[in-house]
């Protein structure tokens, strides 16, 4: 397995201590990913977690186990070898990781499917703008849905590219992150999905133009019947102008 190529490591170590204590860690079972070379990894382990890190990088992991061998002895710290979007990962409480930029959407999306607490996130500033871009605006896409229809997410304080190793050419955000349920009920989620994707994919189409797309994946006369129900407003719009209760009204028609 290889290293993430885009992975900088924190080394400010009041930014570490910032972002350590934004959550009362104490006793909790904390997964981070990416420890890099364990700056944010000993910020948790004093504030008395049981810290889960998952790291990509062999040579780091070496690192990572000679100095932390005594925690890992103890069972305070556990450390996994593996990508952490694709690699089994043991029950946890809370994240607290700075991510690789190549894998935030999918790392984000396999802790919303998982489940967790509360996370604390590091992203790369344009990506995290896209989190929380609002519903029915331009700049809204997949990510902002699915995240704002799982999760209230809050933007905890912007860093700049100086407190990493290697300096990224970009700014950086963390971000705090809760699962919650829906605001609008959702009959099916694996279909919610499914359109999101699917909408946002044809985003300069209509919503009646996707709808009649997938026609070969729902049914003709399922289609058929929800474009006699759905709102003309909505049929005619792009979904860059819908809401989270549009996107929960027209994939809660296919489901029934």
């Amino acid at each position: 397995m290889r290293a993430y190529r885009d992975q900088h490591f924190l080394t400010d170590p009041r930014i570490v201590a910032r972002i350590a204590d934004i959550l009362d860690i104490s006793g909790r079972i904390v997964l981070e990913i990416g420890p890099g070379a364990g700056i944010l990894t000993q910020a948790l382990l004093d504030r008395g977690a049981r810290v889960v890190s998952v790291e990509l990088d062999a040579n780091l992991i070496d690192k990572l186990s000679s100095r932390f061998a005594s925690e890992l002895a103890d069972g305070s710290l556990a450390i996994i070898h593996g990508d952490a979007v694709k690699v089994p990962l043991p029950p946890f409480e809370i994240v607290m990781a700075n991510l690789p930029y190549s894998i935030s959407s999918p790392i984000t999306f396999r802790l919303l499917d998982i489940g967790f607490e509360a996370a604390i996130l590091m992203y790369q500033k344009e990506f995290a703008d896209r989190m929380m871009a609002h519903p029915g605006t331009r700049e809204c896409g997949r990510l902002s849905i699915m995240l704002q229809t799982y999760a209230r997410a809050n933007r905890c304080f912007d860093l700049p590219p100086g407190a990493f190793s290697p300096p990224p050419a970009v700014r950086s955000t963390v971000m705090w992150i809760e699962p919650r349920e829906p605001l609008f009920p959702i009959e099916n989620r694996q279909i919610y999905e499914n359109i999101v994707r699917e909408l946002f994919t044809r985003r300069r189409k209509t919503v009646q133009s996707t709808l009649k797309a997938l026609a070969g994946t729902y049914g003709k006369e399922k289609i058929e019947t929800v474009l006699k129900d759905l709102d003309p407003e909505i049929l005619s719009s792009r979904p860059e102008a819908l809401y989270l209760e549009d996107f929960a009204t027209i994939s809660n028609r296919i489901s029934i």
